[in-house]
């Protein structure tokens, strides 16, 4: 819970607030850009909220700060920002929220899909939440966890023992370590059901790996994201773990496929059409290569 006596003095006046744990995941930023913004080395408000739209944001932003580095000097409802998690994005794909300070605030995701086709998919662990859990629950479950990489794998075991769901993940990440009940291996891409394609890239760590949903949406974990700032999909070679060149020739293999989605881990997501995504996408690894 946030400390009022720790309130960064970056932050404007007023009623919401960022205090000294921050950990500068950017959650906050990224889901509520009108009021909170990354001051340097950690997040702060710079426009406190003015409508009940931005205080709803501003409440999301609070509930799924994977530390509890905001607060507020006023009492709200929490449930304004409790209730809107699992958030939808587009079509049947919702961001969990609740993240984890585990994965350093990393975002995860929700697939939900009739029994028929398979049912719900959560990409990457988010924090395991009793409100969380309880919304997921009355939307059908988890039946397959797919974990992006070792990074990100929070309170896997917590919800695997609640939803009985089959985790999957690469075996150079340790997944066999972690008890997963299905290991991939090597390089060659899988297609997991008719409609998820599981794509290894590794560079982040050595067995990272990316899903593809209905050709349509990228959910890259810590490989691929949006860079405000350029206009275009980036990496981060800071913190490319095992391999920057390896990273940077993984990149490539995306060129093989549609995706209209960048779902990221860390950093922002992003929507174009597929034509404009492979531009992006190309304009990426000749910057990678380049550096």
């Amino acid at each position: 819970m946030a400390n009022v006596h720790q309130r960064l003095p970056e932050n404007v006046p007023g009623d919401f607030y960022v205090d000294a744990s921050c950990i500068d995941c950017d959650t906050c930023s990224q889901l509520t850009p009108s009021v909170f913004r990354d001051h340097g080395e950690q997040c702060s408000v710079y426009h406190q909220p003015e409508t009940e739209a931005e205080t709803r944001l501003a409440l999301m932003a609070l509930v799924a700060c994977p530390t509890g580095s905001i607060g507020t000097t006023e009492k709200h409802d929490a449930h304004i920002g409790i209730d809107a998690f699992p958030l939808l994005i587009a079509e049947n794909v919702y961001f969990c929220g609740f993240t984890s300070e585990a994965s350093f605030g990393g975002w995860s995701y929700l697939i939900v899909r009739p029994p028929s086709a398979g049912g719900n998919v959560l990409i990457d662990s988010p924090r395991y939440a009793s409100q969380l859990v309880k919304r997921i629950d009355a939307m059908g479950g988890v039946n397959q966890m797919l974990l992006t990489h070792r990074d990100d794998v929070a309170d896997h075991a917590l919800f695997h023992k609640k939803f009985g769901c089959e985790r999957v993940m690469h075996a150079d990440d340790g997944a066999g370590r972690l008890g997963v009940e299905r290991v991939l291996e090597g390089e060659a891409e899988l297609s997991f059901d008719s409609d998820i394609v599981v794509i290894p890239t590794p560079g982040h760590t050595r067995g990272h790996v990316v899903f593809l949903y209905k050709q349509k949406f990228l959910f890259t974990g810590d490989h691929l994201a949006w860079s405000p700032k350029r206009q275009t999909l980036t990496a981060f070679p800071s913190v490319a773990w095992y391999s920057w060149s390896e990273q940077t020739r993984s990149m490539a293999k995306l060129t093989n496929y549609n995706f209209e989605w960048v779902l990221p881990g860390h950093g922002d997501l992003h929507h174009d059409s597929a034509a404009n995504m492979r531009y992006h996408l190309q304009s990426c690894i000749e910057w990678m290569q380049s550096r």
